[in-house]
Order: structure tokens, then C-alpha cells, then sequence
């Protein structure tokens, strides 16, 4: 199964759909997209459609509504979750500015103190 994604005028995805190994056989992009992108056209379904991969094993993460195709870093990205949260450009997805303790209990994110706050 492949997966494509649609893009809307600012490269962010608004949809997610599943397209069969028949009609896009190949696993790398360079040989499956098109042809993934052939079938999707041949439905009438149109505007940019990208192939995405649940493992990561092209554009660093798998697709998801509301995320960015960032061109010049062929990548899907998430909403970055805080202001305070940098992109890692290495794994295309967001840091905190603290690391998540690592100490077996749950946490969330304070943005107001800049910290890990326990799960109560």
C-alpha cells in the first residue's frame, strides 16, 4: 500500500489516502510516486498530491492533516506543538527547549515555565 498526500496552495495537507501496490507498485518515490499520482489524477482527484511513508523511509515523517511539506527539505512536517519547540532538522520534527525526564513517568508540556510538568 501507498500513501499520498494532498497539498493545498500553502504545501499543508488536508488529506491522507491509501493507494493500492497495483497501482503504485514500486517503494521508492522516484519510481512510485508518479505513477501513484497517474491513478490519483485518473479518479478526477486533483491539485499536488506527495507520497508518504508510515516508516519514515521517505520525507522523514509520515503525513498527517494540518502537517507541511516543506520543498527544500522534501519532508513533511508536524504543527510545532509550542513556541518554544525548534525544529530539529535533522528528524524534521519539533524539540523542546528541555529535554523529557527520563524517568519513567508521564509529563506534560508547560509552556508558561518552560518545563516538564508531572501527570497528575
Amino acid at each position: 500500500m501507498a500513501y499520498f498526500a494532498h497539498l493545498d496552495d500553502n504545501n499543508i495537507v488536508t488529506q491522507v489516502i491509501s493507494v493500492s501496490n497495483n497501482e503504485a507498485p514500486d517503494p521508492a518515490p522516484t519510481n512510485s510516486e508518479p505513477a501513484g499520482q497517474a491513478f490519483i489524477a485518473s479518479l478526477g482527484l486533483t491539485g499536488e498530491w506527495r507520497q508518504t511513508s508510515y516508516n519514515g523511509n521517505i520525507r522523514k515523517n509520515y503525513a498527517g492533516v494540518g502537517y507541511l511539506f516543506d520543498v527544500a527539505r522534501d519532508a513533511f512536517i508536524p504543527p510545532q506543538p509550542f513556541p518554544s519547540w525548534t525544529l530539529n532538522d535533522d528528524t524534521c520534527l519539533w524539540d523542546p527547549p528541555v529535554p523529557y525526564p527520563d524517568d519513567g513517568q508521564d509529563y506534560t508540556w508547560n509552556e508558561d515555565t518552560q518545563s516538564w510538568s508531572p501527570v497528575t
